[in-house]
């Protein structure tokens, strides 16, 4: 499982007799588990069979376009996290000169939406960039994390 908010990798124990399909959207809080039996813990990228690792980047996207405000807010407020870097820098693709004309971009105006990001920068499709990001951190080699939370 992954959860929607913190982007945290689960392993669930499914309700006996339940059956539970790809992509299907999951209940796990304390009231209401219809389906979950229970959270066995968190469990890191490596824990993943080889067919959750190839549907996780399309999991990953669909999740990211419909948070889109979410990220957008991202991309309008982030700030240096070093006197040396920025947020935005930790994005693949995204160096100094990238970085510089979203900042820029944004100063004249707030982005509003992925498309309205595209059309004012050149960094391409925000949401294949974010699950690139997000899928670089859960693999567990990144310093800093900005949408996941570590195991």
């Amino acid at each position: 499982m992954l959860g929607e908010s913190y982007f945290t990798l689960l392993e669930a124990e499914v309700r006996s007799g339940i059956q539970i399909n790809l992509n299907e959207r999951l209940y796990i809080g304390k009231e209401r588990r219809e389906r979950v039996n229970r959270i066995i813990g968190r469990i890191g990228y490596d824990d993943l069979t080889a067919n959750a690792k190839a549907e996780l980047p399309s999991v990953l996207e669909k999740l990211i376009a419909d948070q889109e405000q979410r990220f957008v807010s991202f991309f309008n407020n982030s700030q240096a996290i070093t006197p040396r870097m920025h947020a935005l820098e930790l994005l693949p693709g995204i160096g100094k000169k990238s970085m510089w004309q979203i900042i820029n971009a944004r100063e004249k105006k707030t982005f509003t939406s992925f498309k309205d990001i595209v059309e004012r920068t050149s960094i391409g499709d925000p949401v294949k960039v974010i699950a690139k990001r997000i899928l670089d951190e859960l693999g567990g080699e990144e310093k800093y994390r900005i949408f996941s939370r570590a195991i």
